[in-house]
């Protein structure tokens, strides 16, 4: 495959458009838009960054990355621990249901580009790793577009939710791009020991999510 096609592949997967139901998530961010929290650009620019850099955007990436390795060696009792690992570290009921849903409906709809190398519920970031490598998606690259996918939706929420204009949100993603590559970066030189979070506030607001009277979203 040339740098083109998997380019193309990669936006194909990881569109809004790709059925894993990514709009109807918040991943806890409806929570601190609900309290006043984040009601601007700036403020969700940090927030998101956070995510990416400290919290549940790295852990993703460290997820994906080992799932990208393991599936590229052909380790299957490997990947098959970081399916176990990635479930255990889903901080809430509601990011539970949020990764593994996505997750099982990525494999899903991934099936016309081959064989699945896993299948069920599987979390999300450690399937779209598995999958690109056994589509030989450079490692790097995949994780880029998946960080970006991973930010794009949370932006997507905001426009929604605060709600905040699509110029304001198209000016986050931008501000974001050095984070993300940066953070792309570190996620393929990692390995499991880099696993770690420190975005405590996004943890508890989607734990605090569960006990909302009502809802737009699932977390």
């Amino acid at each position: 495959m040339t740098t083109e096609a998997h380019l193309l592949r990669l936006m194909t997967w990881l569109s809004p458009a790709f059925p894993v139901g990514a709009f109807s998530y918040s991943h806890g961010l409806e929570t601190v838009i609900r309290d006043g929290t984040i009601a601007e650009a700036e403020a969700l620019s940090a927030w998101i960054a956070g995510l990416v850099e400290h919290g549940s955007g790295w852990t993703d990436a460290v997820l994906f990355k080992a799932a990208w390795d393991a599936a590229a060696a052909g380790d299957a009792p490997g990947l098959a621990e970081i399916v176990e690992l990635a479930e255990a570290l889903a901080p809430s009921l509601e990011r539970r249901r949020e990764t593994l849903g996505q997750g099982e409906a990525f494999l899903t709809a991934a099936r016309p580009w081959g064989p699945p190398v896993l299948s069920g519920a599987v979390a999300y970031p450690v399937a779209v790793g598995a999958v690109a490598a056994s589509a030989n998606i450079p490692l790097e690259i995949a994780l880029t577009a998946w960080l970006h996918a991973f930010a794009a939706n949370l932006v997507s929420v905001a426009v929604r939710a605060v709600p905040l204009g699509q110029t304001d949100g198209v000016a986050v993603i931008a501000e974001l791009e050095p984070v993300i590559l940066a953070t792309a970066a570190r996620a393929a030189a990692s390995t499991l020991d880099d696993l770690g979070s420190s975005a405590l506030c996004s943890d508890i607001a989607a734990m605090r999510h569960e006990t909302l009277g009502v809802r737009l979203f699932i977390s």
